[in-house]
């Protein structure tokens, strides 16, 4: 279990803790989809991550990877990427917010029988068995929201917590199935623009069919709460890949990335077109079944429009034009390109952004996994200015065929 606290700066009293179990990956920033978001104009919309490398899962081995413009200090010494120490201290920028991290062995606590019962007293399951190998019946439901049995707490992020859920009755297709469980955070219920971008998402993916996209089962408000109810994709996002194995081969970078295009095109080509806005290796899921790539998180997807909005989107894969509150189709695609630096380098795009001339462009002439030829697709999908792109996704995909 890794416990960060929010620290007072000068008497060092606790402000707020936190606190993670089995996550490989946490994100912290100012921005609402990190697992811990702090406002503070000193912190950066991805501040910092931290990565858990052990290869054995016991928690043991931390890495703090600083990616904020202001910088992190470890313990008051500012790093980059360092391992982290058990008991130290981070600090969000100098002058910045102050984290304290600390690891916990994790021990077997017994089940709350307020929150959760056991449905089956079968012997012989394995420890992180579903449902019984006898009888079929969820063996531990954490709790029970209208028909839905609650499995399983897959993530906890600034906008909501994610469940695994049963739906034993089967009343969403006919027979009983997995899926994945939306919550959306109370504290975010009292934002009215986190309650925008919650219920975008449930009314986008409900007018939406493709492979490629989860498919939308239930939205509905429960004591309160609103809930989505989605497709279950198993799998794992690009980022969580590249993390675990490394960089990937420039043949299965591009495959990946033409299927990402494909949803792209679809969804640009509605009527009036829509902009998913937050294109990230995070945000993109391998089926295990086919390797192939579903985009996920549509809570961010808008209209086109003429009048300045929200800034949404990931340091290092937001076009210019996005930054200023005016994203267009084009936007997206600049995002294939910073993904595409990343899966071939396993950093962060934002490593190789460097001011050319009056604006700033990626300088990856030097990555030995990037060829001439996707090099120049690479270029020209983060053109500074949109018109200097590649204006639909199938001239993406076109692009990136040649480059095979």
């Amino acid at each position: 279990m890794v416990i960060l606290t929010l620290l007072e700066p000068q008497q060092k009293k606790t402000l707020h803790q936190w606190s993670f179990t089995g996550e490989s990956l946490i994100r912290i920033g100012r921005a609402t989809d990190n697992h811990i978001a702090i406002a503070d104009d000193l912190v950066s919309r991805h501040h910092l991550e931290l990565r858990r490398v052990d290869a054995n899962g016991l928690n043991k081995t931390w890495q703090v990877v600083s990616t904020g413009i202001n910088g992190t200090f470890l313990n008051g010494v500012l790093v980059t990427q360092t391992q982290l120490p058990d008991n130290c201290l981070l600090q969000l920028a100098k002058g910045g917010p102050l984290l304290q991290f600390q690891l916990e062995q994790q021990v077997p606590i017994p089940n709350n029988p307020v929150s959760s019962r056991t449905l089956c007293n079968h012997e012989g399951n394995k420890p992180n068995n579903l449902f019984c190998v006898h009888c079929g019946q969820p063996i531990n439901v954490q709790q029970t929201i209208r028909h839905y049995q609650v499995l399983r707490t897959l993530g906890q992020g600034g906008m909501g917590t994610t469940y695994l859920a049963w739906d034993g009755i089967g009343k969403i297709s006919g027979h009983p199935q997995l899926l994945v469980l939306k919550q959306m955070n109370a504290d975010m219920a009292k934002i009215a623009k986190a309650q925008e971008l919650f219920e975008r998402e449930a009314s986008t993916l409900k007018s939406l069919s493709h492979p490629g996209i989860p498919q939308y089962y239930d939205f509905f408000v429960e004591n309160g709460k609103k809930y989505l109810a989605m497709e279950l994709v198993h799998g794992e996002d690009l980022e969580k890949v590249i993390y675990t194995r490394g960089p990937v081969t420039p043949s299965q970078a591009i495959s990946w990335m033409i299927q990402t295009c494909d949803v792209l095109d679809y969804i640009h080509q509605q009527e009036p077109p829509l902009i998913h806005r937050d294109i990230k290796p995070a945000n993109l899921m391998v089926r295990s079944s086919e390797n192939r790539v579903v985009v996920l998180d549509f809570g961010a997807v808008k209209e086109i429009s003429s009048v300045p909005g929200t800034r949404i989107g990931a340091e290092g894969y937001c076009a210019p034009e996005q930054e200023r509150g005016q994203p267009l189709t084009q936007s997206d695609l600049y995002a294939i390109g910073s993904t595409l630096i990343f899966l071939l380098t396993g950093e962060s795009p934002f490593k190789y952004y460097r001011q050319r001339g009056r604006s700033f462009r990626f300088e990856i002439a030097n990555i030995p996994t990037i060829t001439p030829q996707l090099r120049e697709v690479i270029d020209r999908l983060t053109e500074p200015l949109p018109r200097d792109r590649y204006q639909t996704a199938q001239e993406v995909i076109a692009a990136l065929s040649n480059c095979k």
